[in-house]
């Protein structure tokens, strides 16, 4: 059994598995602000919604 080889092996499992959950971190991350963003956006049409009710409710067409 060449040690030298299996001890190169196990590192490079090792690096792979901590890059791998870094990157999900990252992801994890940009998720959670893109999700943050969202509720803003919705909390802005709320608002906007509670100081105009009226606004969007009815159309008027004429032909």
């Amino acid at each position: 059994m060449d040690i030298a080889g299996l001890s190169t092996a196990l590192a490079n499992v090792s690096l792979q598995s901590r890059v791998s959950v870094a990157v999900l971190n990252k992801a994890m991350d940009t998720s959670k602000v893109l999700g943050d963003r969202m509720v803003e956006m919705m909390d802005a049409a709320a608002m906007e919604l509670s100081v105009n009710p009226d606004l969007g409710a009815n159309f008027d067409m004429r032909i």
